[in-house]
């Protein structure tokens, strides 16, 4: 009898040893600093917005969902995606429904957060698979469905941005991209003022092998779910999660 009982002991006790690992991850995804939202791609709805069917930006997250709910659809996340020239198109490659509205921008240059190398791109495949590669690593394929080019990345194969310094001044309102090694997506976007070295560390600690920053001061983001409900903004691209009202 001795046996089975020891069996038990140790299934309850990797039972709870699991749990407790579980539990220490999930409560690693929230940090009082940023508002974040994970994303399953093959689940949820997620699409890259730019223009209306009047070939007009969309400009803030209030347009967008305006526009949403002619279509019986509800707006339930919302970030901007990438950065723009001054007519509010992408700066660098867009790819909306499989269609390259704005080409891959290879320049090298001195200025600008945009030119901060190495850039990347964010894409995700007809399949639902989210990537995020540097800019000299990417490859157009037929398989991708949306895609938007944005600098610095923040994380690069595990590693912070090489040129991102510890306890630097640089200080402002950054949101950014991660994809987690379960190929779900994390957007994130910090409340206050911040550093690149300290919000590439939040993409790294959350297992985030490659993650993207994608803009600064304009940063915005809807997600109701969290009570964080801002509907204005103007930006080129929107990342945006949608469902089907009945």
């Amino acid at each position: 009898m001795a046996k089975p009982k020891m069996i038990n002991i140790l299934q309850i006790l990797c039972f709870s040893i699991g749990f407790i690992s579980c539990k220490n991850t999930a409560q690693k995804i929230e940090d009082s600093r940023f508002i974040s939202y994970i994303i399953n791609p093959k689940n949820q709805d997620l699409k890259f917005y730019l223009k209306n069917k009047d070939n007009v930006n969309f400009f803030s997250f209030q347009n967008l969902k305006t526009e949403l709910e002619k279509e019986n659809k509800k707006l339930i996340f919302a970030t901007n995606g990438g950065m723009f020239n001054r007519e509010f198109n992408p700066q660098g490659l867009y790819i909306e429904n499989g269609k390259t509205i704005s080409l891959l921008d290879t320049l090298q240059q001195n200025s600008g957060n945009f030119y901060l190398l190495p850039n990347g791109v964010f894409y995700l495949t007809k399949e639902g698979k989210p990537v995020i590669c540097k800019t000299e690593k990417f490859k157009a394929k037929e398989t991708i469905k949306y895609a938007t080019q944005s600098s610095p990345m923040l994380v690069i194969g595990n590693n912070i941005h090489p040129k991102f310094t510890k306890g630097s001044k640089n200080m402002n309102i950054r949101n950014g991209v991660g994809i987690r090694p379960n190929d779900n997506i994390v957007f994130v976007m910090s409340k206050g003022k911040i550093n690149f070295y300290d919000f590439a560390l939040y993409f790294k600690s959350i297992g985030c092998k490659n993650a993207l920053y994608l803009d600064g001061f304009v940063s915005r983001t809807y997600l109701p779910s969290k009570n964080w409900i801002q509907l204005d903004g103007g930006f080129g691209v929107i990342v945006a999660e949608t469902e089907k009202l009945n």
